[in-house]
């Protein structure tokens, strides 16, 4: 990040280059792909556009958004959770109930998992299904947690093939 002169930014655009990077960092630590990350990350700004003054200081701008990002990210969890999770913290998020599903989901979730190689199994197993937060999935894979955002990320586009050949 560059600090603009005089603690203040001279239009948007230089708020948008001077904080997307880290807006994106941030979303992307919190929920593990790229495609969510950069999708909340376009919320975050498309959020902020109206309300957010141009003539804030640049640290009323970062905590504006910071702001903006932790109700983007609450709004997020609570349409793929089912709950609203406001903190933006390490803290590990809570584990969805496998309970909540139907048996034919359960059975179509089983089908596409017995696709996948081992591994990728494995990590959408424990991510997804017993509400492991990325840290803990890494330490259960023996992996590094960049590695097991990989898996992840890998994972789920393999998922979405099988998922594709399933439903046929």
């Amino acid at each position: 990040m560059r600090l603009v002169d005089g603690g203040f930014y001279p239009d948007w655009e230089s708020i948008y280059r001077d904080n997307v990077e880290r807006i994106y960092h941030l979303m992307f630590s919190k929920v593990g792909n790229r495609p969510d990350a950069e999708d909340l990350t376009a919320e975050v700004f498309t959020a902020a556009l109206r309300p957010l003054r141009v003539t804030a200081s640049v640290g009323e701008v970062r905590a504006y958004l910071s702001a903006t990002a932790r109700t983007v990210l609450a709004h997020h969890w609570r349409r793929t959770l089912g709950r609203e999770i406001t903190a933006i913290t390490d803290a590990e998020l809570p584990p969805r109930p496998v309970e909540q599903a139907t048996q034919l989901t359960e059975a179509r979730v089983d089908r596409v998992l017995t696709e996948l190689p081992d591994q990728y199994r494995q990590v959408l197993r424990l991510r997804f299904l017993e509400g492991y937060s990325v840290r803990d999935t890494a330490a259960a894979l023996g992996v590094s947690v960049a590695n097991a955002k990989v898996l992840q990320h890998r994972a789920l586009r393999r998922a979405a093939m099988a998922m594709e050949e399933v439903d046929r």
